[in-house]
């Protein structure tokens, strides 16, 4: 039997070499393009011809030059898994995060066009599309969102200047309020009202924290932290790779899951249980990037 064949449009770029990394345990054939020839429009389209599956890890621009190349093919067109911002809330594709609902996976298997989440979006969603869905949290509720990465989620310029020791311990950023992961939190987490987003770039090469805190007495229907955190477990109770935790804790490292493709969610709440702060742990570059680009890789070839 023929394994199946894909293309990384874009490999050279830390999640496309994640992902090429991770793609050495599947069963597919890897096809590439020499570097010099990364940029080479016909030498892409090509080998876009010639896969069953085509992963782009390009900046936006360069996503929809690519997907406008595949479209115009004659021929049958591959399927096309895209790890850019262009596409995630556009509705003729499918969003690539397997857990959102229970046939998320079937979705994911089935379509021509599958957009990766962004890793920022895969914790705050994680946390939210479930408690949204219930009516726990109202849609419009007013939330804000913190967020701490490991500085490989920046690029090769924030890597080397981390690498080189030029950048500071901690950082925040974002502070326009206009992240390009808003509409894709917003729109998947369910909420009619974007929330605020407030991210940061600490000195550790790969980890994230997500967290959202939340005034208990502000919700509806007197809603307590065991409501939301049943509503988190029955969610995620056959996740393989997104587990809540119920076991108190009062800190959390942010490189717990570096090198992982795991997310682990957390409910935090004070003494008066009052309060509560909702937390998401997952590596930016596993969960966040290139193994959710190998979960949806696996559903699109069917492996």
């Amino acid at each position: 039997m023929t394994q199946p064949s894909i293309f990384i449009d874009g490999e050279y770029g830390t999640t496309g070499l994640g992902i090429r990394q991770r793609l050495e345990k599947l069963p597919i054939t890897l096809q590439s393009i020499p570097v010099e020839q990364r940029h080479d429009k016909a030498a892409r389209l090509a080998m876009m011809q010639a896969v069953d599956l085509v992963v782009l890890c390009l900046p936006d621009t360069a996503s929809k030059e690519a997907v406008a190349m595949i479209q115009a093919l004659d021929q049958q067109t591959p399927k096309v898994l895209d790890a850019s911002t262009a596409f995630r809330v556009n509705d003729q594709w499918v969003y690539g995060f397997p857990e959102l609902e229970a046939d998320q996976t079937q979705k994911i298997a089935s379509a021509r066009y599958v957009a990766n989440p962004g890793c920022y979006a895969s914790g705050a969603i994680a946390l939210l599309h479930p408690l949204v869905k219930s009516g726990l949290i109202p849609s419009d509720f007013l939330l804000s969102i913190n967020a701490i990465s490991g500085y490989t989620g920046g690029g090769k310029q924030m890597i080397a200047a981390y690498e080189k020791q030029e950048a500071p311990a901690f950082e925040l950023y974002g502070l326009t309020l206009n992240h390009k992961h808003l509409p894709e939190i917003t729109k998947y987490s369910g909420l009619s009202r974007a929330p605020i987003f407030v991210p940061s770039v600490g000195n550790f090469p790969q980890g994230m924290i997500v967290s959202i805190p939340i005034h208990l007495s502000m919700l509806p229907h007197s809603i307590k932290a065991s409501n939301l955190l049943t509503c988190l477990m029955d969610h995620y109770r056959n996740s393989a790779n997104v587990k809540v935790v119920t076991e108190e804790t009062s800190r959390l490292s942010a490189e717990e899951l570096a090198l992982t493709d795991k997310m682990i969610l957390r409910i935090h709440q004070n003494q008066q249980e009052d309060q509560v702060v909702l937390t998401a742990m997952l590596d930016n570059l596993g969960k966040g990037a290139s193994g959710s680009a190998i979960q949806n890789i696996r559903l699109m070839l069917n492996l």
